[in-house]
């Protein structure tokens, strides 16, 4: 994957990763890549409401499972009220970006442009 195409930038001592996320879907789930007035961003559909912040902690448990990382790595950083966000994944940048493009190498399904 390009750097330009990549919905993730490298930060202080983590990786921040665009999502665009769909609540109150039939299932929790990263389905690819989609684009957005923003840029590329995972798509992510979570059963949770969106009140609350319930989808807001659905995604970063889903996004945090779905890497492999514990759930205290992963944190809301900005889109709080907004279905583009963006969110924090502390740890080594690179190791972190090897996992999203291993994750989404393997993530199977139309990808929408």
């Amino acid at each position: 994957m390009s750097a330009t195409a990549a919905p993730w930038r490298q930060g202080d001592a983590c990786v921040i990763v665009r999502v665009r996320l769909t609540p109150k879907s039939s299932k929790d789930t990263i389905d690819g890549i989609e684009s957005t007035a923003d840029g590329p961003a995972l798509r992510a559909r979570v059963r949770a409401i969106p009140s609350e912040g319930q989808a807001n902690a659905a995604v970063s448990k889903l996004l945090a499972e779905w890497l492999g990382v514990p759930k205290s790595c992963v944190a809301l950083i900005s889109g709080a009220k907004s279905r583009v966000k963006s969110l924090s994944i502390a740890g080594n940048p690179r190791e972190i970006e090897v996992r999203l493009e291993a994750r989404l190498a393997a993530t199977v399904g139309p990808q929408k442009t």
